[in-house]
């Protein structure tokens, strides 16, 4: 909601992360009470990208427990990009999901979310959990600076693409991973465990999914940079 009325929107951050970024032409699929139908969707695009979003999946999707008061949530958008993301993987097309779509892939494939991860202690032979939410009060920098290292699964295809097993994020999330998804690898973890690079097992194409925000500034970011012109690649070879 922007005032009283209800609007449909996508930060300019990601959209010039795709036009310029992954130099491909972005469209903005609004998410309807009725979603629109699949096929019309595919038959305009060449790939799909998920963006962050002030929305949570809502909890019904997963079995979770109901939100906390607060709590927004966007099931006009679950109701399209859960059977979205398992159609596009199904048709090699390619998918990159941020953030919200980071989470919305894992429970497209039968995962579960933590809705509060830093309360929830680390898992055995991890660091103990940390606060992975930014400070709402501070700078946009400060907010989408560094916050914390992410290992990288040897020889996946995380590390493959980036040529590097360790990179540095920014951090700006509440949920997280619980139960990693049927057919989702999970490549990429924070030194307290916390799930932060998805892949698909058997997509035959470019199926990747991030927890942080690549998008911000990516052309100062190899990382990001990286990331980005991987998946404006695979549009390209995809329509080619």
């Amino acid at each position: 909601m922007m005032g009283e009325h209800p609007f449909h929107a996508v930060g300019e951050k990601y959209i010039k992360a795709i036009a310029e970024g992954a130099d491909c032409t972005p469209f903005l699929i609004p998410v309807l009470p009725d979603p629109l139908d699949l096929e019309e969707i595919f038959g305009a695009v060449d790939g799909i990208f998920l963006t962050g979003s002030w929305s949570n999946v809502h909890p019904s999707e997963y079995g979770g427990e109901p939100s906390r008061e607060g709590t927004l949530h966007d099931p006009q958008r679950d109701a399209l990009t859960l059977e979205l993301i398992r159609q596009t993987v199904d048709r090699a097309m390619p998918l990159f999901a941020v953030c919200r779509g980071f989470q919305e892939m894992n429970v497209a494939y039968g995962g579960t979310l933590h809705a509060h991860i830093h309360e929830i202690p680390s898992d055995e032979g991890f660091k103990p959990r940390f606060d992975h939410r930014e400070g709402k009060d501070d700078p946009l920098e400060v907010q989408y600076g560094p916050a914390h290292k992410v290992q990288l699964t040897p020889n996946g295809k995380f590390a493959s693409l980036l040529g590097t097993e360790t990179i540095e994020v920014n951090s700006l999330h509440g949920q997280g991973i619980a139960k990693p998804g049927n057919l989702l690898t999970i490549e990429g973890r924070a030194a307290d465990g916390t799930a932060e690079a998805l892949s698909h097992k058997t997509a035959q194409n470019f199926a990747l999914a991030v927890q942080w925000h690549p998008e911000w500034k990516f052309w100062e970011n190899p990382v990001s940079d990286k990331l980005f012109r991987a998946f404006g690649d695979a549009v390209r070879d995809t329509c080619a």
